[in-house]
This record gives structure tokens, sequence and C-alpha cells, in this order.
């Protein structure tokens, strides 16, 4: 599928060519330059070693933002393909996706298998445990998230979600080990909302999690985390699969 085929319909398809309309959303720019370079990427038309066009150059190619290209090339370095150097650039590395994420200082699959060992169980404690103001803090998280449209804050949320479920469990040891994982777990979601374009399926997954919390059903707290991790693993696999 080419960009004109897209909901970002207008965009050039490769770094190289310029901009033809108006630039749109934020998200779908993002999505789409993402898409392009990958294509672009695995289907040879860069050397390994190469060195990208500046983050400014192929935002005016692009006719989008400066921020928008550092999305899209943040998930290209999430994928293996690319590296980003200060100073210098950001170089092709592969003309592949690795066969794993690298998440801050963690990869993905490390991450996917401690997760449900640890968040499952703490979604389960918040409903027995959690307080009214817990329970508004994470009311007000998840609504936050349901209004937001800036990708970068959407991330921050997210993982400030998770952290908040850990400590509303009243375990200390749950809520430090998911508050260590934080970084990598907003690299985790920036990742899949561009590349799998999860963010809408995050926000129904976090209420259902709200839900059981606020319920005190501590069956369906567990089901609806271990629910949404599962999605997130399935994501990721399909991701490092293509």
């Amino acid at each position: 599928m080419n960009l004109s085929d897209s909901r970002t319909a207008g965009q050039p398809e490769f770094p190289g060519h310029a901009a033809a309309h108006t630039p749109i959303s934020r998200i779908s720019a993002a999505e789409a330059v993402f898409a392009a370079l990958r294509r672009a990427i695995e289907g040879g038309q860069f050397d390994v070693g190469t060195k990208l066009s500046s983050e400014a150059t192929l935002a005016a190619q692009y006719g989008v933002s400066r921020s928008v290209i550092r999305e899209a090339l943040r998930s290209c370095n999430t994928l293996g393909l690319t590296m980003t150097k200060t100073g210098k650039g950001t170089f092709i590395v592969a003309n592949k996706v690795a066969n794993d994420l690298t998440l801050g200082q963690y990869s993905a699959r490390d991450l996917n298998e401690a997760r449900p060992h640890i968040e499952i169980p703490a979604a389960g404690l918040a409903a027995q445990r959690r307080t009214d103001e817990e329970l508004e803090h994470l009311k007000d998280i998840v609504q936050e998230m349901l209004n937001e449209t800036d990708p970068e804050a959407w991330v921050n949320l997210d993982a400030t979600f998770h952290s908040a479920v850990a400590r509303a469990s009243g375990n200390r040891v749950f809520a430090s080990v998911v508050s260590d994982i934080r970084e990598a777990l907003a690299h985790q979601s920036e990742t899949l909302n561009l590349v799998a374009d999860r963010q809408h399926r995050s926000d129904e997954e976090h209420l259902a999690v709200l839900n059981a919390i606020e319920a005190g059903d501590s069956e369906a707290a567990s089901k609806a985390m271990a629910d949404h991790l599962q999605a997130v693993s399935v994501a990721l696999d399909t991701i490092l699969s293509k």
C-alpha cells in the first residue's frame, strides 16, 4: 500500500520526494512517515550504513513537523532498523526488523515475560485494596487518555496508569517494579501506537481494568489486565514476524 491509499493521502512515499499537499493530523502523519521509511529500508532503497537526511530536511520533504519525524525515527530505532547518534544523525543499521525490540534498558520479550507475573496480581489486589483517592486518580488518568490526541502525552499517561494500578495494589514490591520499567512501557506504547495502531484498543482495555477495580471485582480486574497484556504481546509478535 502506498501513502496515496491511506488516510494520509498526499504525503510522499519516500524521503527524497516532495510533499504535495497540506499536512494532516499529527498521528496519521507520523504513521505514514514511519510506514514509508520502513518500506524504503526493508525494500533495499538504502544500504546499511547510509545516513538519513536531517530531521529538518525530512520534515520539509514530508510536509510535517520535526516532532512527527522524530516519532517515526524513534520507532525505526526501536525496531532495530536505524540508530540515531547524538550530533551525527540517524543511520541505517539493518534492512530487516530485529527478532526483538529494545525498550530502554529492557527487551520487549523480557518485558512481556515478566509483566503478567507482576501486573495481573497487582490489578487483582488493587480491586480489593484501592482507596477512594486512588480510584479517582485512576479515573482521571483514563479520562485524560480517552481525550488525549498527542501521542507523546498519551504514552506518558499509559505508563502512569500502569504505575497507579500497581501502587493501588498496596504491594510495595509491585509498585517498585512497575515504576522501574516505566520508561520501557512508554517506549513500547509509542512503538505499538505507530506500528500497530494500538491506542484506541488500549484505551478500551484500560477502561475494562478500571471498571473492575472500581467494582471491587478482583477476578475481573486480573482478567482484564491479562487480556490487555496478551493483546500487547500479540501486537509485538505481529511486528517482529513481519
